[in-house]
């Protein structure tokens, strides 16, 4: 378990929302509209343990792996709300695309996200996760669509798997420090170059087509790996780590909040 920033048990207005991507669950613990705490869980019965010594009222799942109702049910009897996030549940921009039961939660949370930090602004947000996606959202909130490209460890395994001799290689580990040239003389390296070097031209590529299209448009960049390649991307870049994370607290406040305007005063 990963711990950043510091939960604060005063603060009345505290909820939380919870990433389940493909490796472990990313949470975050907001006051309002500010992101308090990051915490990052191997299981969802960490998550448990851990939510009972620090509850809030409202809690707000994405999962892109699993059933996000297994944590809903981890819940049950405790004094929470726990919406999932899925193609029906009410979002703050529209949606201009053709299948909307297929569209990842996390993109639109990405999506909502962008918003949330440049309203009234075109936006691309650059998600490297286990999948690369590169999605736009136009000024007027509408989700315009985008792409999904294999990301990082996925381009190496897929080199490993599907020849008979290249090795399983992954990224160096201080990538800022040994940022592979793009010319190499050794097999391993000629392998890491073209995942990272691609990938940067690659992204680079996307940011100045879109630039093109849509001049002045925002780009924003999150995901785990997002910090390594902010200096091989053409600014200005905006890096958000915790993107998705705001994205689902806005959408979790919406809820809320439309579901307060919509419920009777028993006191008028």
């Amino acid at each position: 378990m990963e711990t950043r920033h510091l939960y604060d048990s005063s603060v009345v207005d505290m909820h939380l929302v919870v990433d389940w991507g493909n490796s472990r669950l990313k949470t975050g613990w907001f006051a309002g509209q500010d992101l308090i705490e990051v915490r990052l869980y191997e299981s969802v019965e960490a998550l448990l343990d851990d939510f009972i010594k620090r509850p809030v009222k409202q809690v707000l799942v994405s999962s892109t792996s699993r059933p996000a109702e297994e944590i809903r049910s981890g819940f049950t009897g405790l004094d929470t709300n726990v919406q999932i996030l899925d193609s029906q549940t009410p979002v703050p921009i529209r949606k201009a695309y053709d299948t909307p039961a297929t569209l990842g939660a996390d993109r639109v949370a990405a999506a909502v996200g962008a918003v949330t930090l440049f309203p009234g602004q075109d936006c691309l947000t650059l998600d490297l996760g286990t999948c690369l996606t590169a999605d736009v959202v136009d000024r007027e909130s509408v989700f315009q669509g985008g792409l999904i490209s294999p990301g990082i460890h996925m381009r190496f395994r897929a080199m490993h798997e599907q020849t008979a001799r290249l090795p399983l290689v992954d990224v160096p580990i201080d990538l800022a420090e040994a940022w592979p040239v793009l010319t190499a003389r050794n097999t391993r390296q000629a392998m890491q170059s073209g995942v990272l070097n691609g990938l940067a031209m690659e992204m680079n590529g996307l940011i100045e087509n879109h630039r093109r299209e849509r001049p002045g448009i925002v780009v924003l960049l999150c995901g785990g790996d997002a910090s390594s390649f902010e200096s091989r991307l053409k600014p200005p870049i905006f890096v958000v780590p915790e993107l998705v994370l705001i994205g689902l607290n806005r959408i979790l406040r919406y809820n809320v909040e439309n579901l307060q305007a919509n419920t009777p005063d028993v006191n008028a």
